[in-house]
């Protein structure tokens, strides 16, 4: 079996303990958590989604969404509401707060590509990689279920 350094999930994944670590003092700036920061993140692109349409966009199923826009709610950030063409689906709309957020997150992307120590140009291909890797995974997933 290969060593653990060898391994790509370890490398993954002590890569994104890193990220995380250099998130949270930008993000303690504006009191929220790296899950509440991209689910703004997704708001702030595309305004009044449904619940579903974020989880898609994150990869989260509701369950675990929920509590955290319960508390993005409680923050005054975001507005829930049962859409009315369709009881069934929660739509999510941003507060005038909620967007006011989005001028003091601007800064932080730049901050994590410097503290990186790599210009966000040359990020591009690293994301492009991560992205095929991670649809392959999803897609390997998917048809492995569906021949069950």
């Amino acid at each position: 079996m290969p060593k653990l350094d060898q391994q790509l999930c370890f490398a993954v994944y002590s890569t994104m303990h890193a990220i995380n670590k250099a998130y949270v003092p930008l993000l303690e700036k504006l009191a929220l958590t790296y899950p509440q920061y991209l689910a703004m993140m997704v708001l702030w692109e595309a305004d009044d989604l449904t619940v579903k349409q974020l989880g898609e966009r994150l990869f989260l199923d509701s369950g675990t969404l929920t509590p955290l826009l319960k508390r993005l709610e409680t923050m005054g950030l975001v507005n829930r509401a049962r859409d009315p063409k369709d009881e069934r689906q929660v739509r999510l709309k941003l507060t005038e707060k909620g967007k006011t957020l989005r001028r003091d997150a601007q800064a932080v992307p730049a901050q994590i590509a410097r503290a990186m120590g790599r210009p966000a140009d040359d990020l591009k291909g690293v994301r492009k990689e991560l992205r095929k890797i991670r649809n392959a995974l999803l897609e390997s997933r998917a048809s492995s279920q569906t021949a069950d």
